[in-house]
């Protein structure tokens, strides 16, 4: 049976060509702008990109990206887009790359290592000229990046700091967010702040607790080991939620006095300011209770969440310029520098305020 050919409705380039009654190669080169297109009459140009609008021309990016070797895509492969944090991230990224010629590939892992793998060489195979990483705190391997270095794609990291295996990272200077947040709670009077800290092991909370540790150290205050509680690893960021309700209800199980929470992320203090609600205490008047990350969660929820904000568009915006920047940058003369750490700030909301003298004392 004799196959019947389908005809593409699609206008290309000759097409074009036939209208203008010109040759193929001269549409061309005026169409992709190169180098010799200077030497076309400027009448001439006009009148074909005039031609091509009208035909609803566009270019065949893929017989583009074959003959020149540039695919004009960027991958972005994010470890869970459903987390909060990395659509913010997400967003950033969008908006610096939206006005460049390149177009963003967009994957999500789902949290599972294997299929961030796949996505991974997925994206080897179309030929991407750069690769974003927004990777949450959930992910944890990285050996499948090196598939990445050896085929010399230009790579950043956001949301994870990776600096250590030579891979330019962005991330929120957690220390100093750390910081702040002990500090804004200390100077509203509170001294006996219950602390939730993230799973054993994660950077991002190691290094949230050493900003803590360092401003309790230089004014002199105790930090109640039985107050310090550690959230253990699980598979869901929205798990934060739940634990962070465990584990305040348990506290207040031990009648242990505490005026303030210092609680890990935006969605474990939800957590606790649920187990406060169900023991009828009311947030901030019985107790006061802060965030970190400033998820829109964080402003929506009645109390408005006091929390550590990290800037996730400037992140975003940051790790997209930097891939950017590498790719059209000759091979040898990169920066440098591979951490990037932005600036959090404390972003003062309903959920905290001054303790009051009744309270102190006890």
């Amino acid at each position: 049976m004799e196959r019947r050919k389908i005809k593409s409705t699609q206008v290309t380039l000759a097409d074009v060509a036939r209208a203008c009654g010109l040759s193929s190669s001269t549409v061309s080169i005026v169409l992709n702008e190169t180098p010799l297109s200077r030497y076309v009459a400027a009448k001439t140009k006009a009148h074909i990109r005039k031609k091509a609008a009208e035909m609803n021309y566009h270019p065949n990016a893929l017989a583009r990206s074959l003959s020149s070797r540039h695919s004009q895509t960027i991958g972005v492969l994010v470890f869970d887009i459903s987390d909060p944090f990395c659509m913010s991230l997400m967003r950033g990224i969008e908006r610096t790359l939206y006005p460049t010629p390149y177009l963003p590939i967009i994957m999500d892992a789902d949290n599972r290592q294997e299929q961030f793998d796949r996505y991974l060489d997925m994206l080897i195979g179309q030929r991407v000229e750069g690769l974003i990483v927004v990777a949450n705190w959930l992910y944890s391997k990285i050996d499948s990046l090196s598939k990445i270095e050896k085929n010399k794609i230009p790579m950043t990291v956001v949301g994870r700091d990776l600096s250590v295996r030579s891979i330019r990272s962005v991330v929120v200077d957690n220390e100093a967010g750390g910081y702040a947040a002990i500090e804004h709670l200390y100077r509203l009077g509170h001294r006996k702040i219950a602390v939730l800290r993230g799973p054993k092991g994660l950077a991002d909370s190691s290094r949230r607790w050493q900003g803590i540790q360092r401003f309790s150290a230089e004014v002199g205050s105790h930090l109640d080991p039985q107050l310090t509680l550690q959230l253990p690893a699980y598979a869901d960021p929205t798990s934060g939620f739940k634990l962070g309700l465990n584990l305040i209800s348990e506290l207040l199980d031990t009648k242990n006095n505490f005026s303030a929470i210092l609680a890990f992320d935006d969605l474990t203090a939800l957590g606790a300011m649920r187990a406060l609600w169900r023991s009828g205490l009311r947030v901030p008047d019985d107790c006061s209770v802060l965030g970190f990350d400033d998820i829109p969660h964080a402003a929506f929820t009645s109390p408005a969440i006091t929390t550590i904000s990290q800037p996730m568009l400037d992140m975003g915006s940051l790790a997209a310029n930097l891939v950017l920047k590498a790719i059209t940058t000759p091979p040898g003369s990169e920066s440098p520098q591979l951490l990037y750490l932005l600036p959090p700030t404390l972003v003062q909301r309903d959920s905290t305020q001054k303790i009051s003298r009744r309270k102190a004392a006890k």
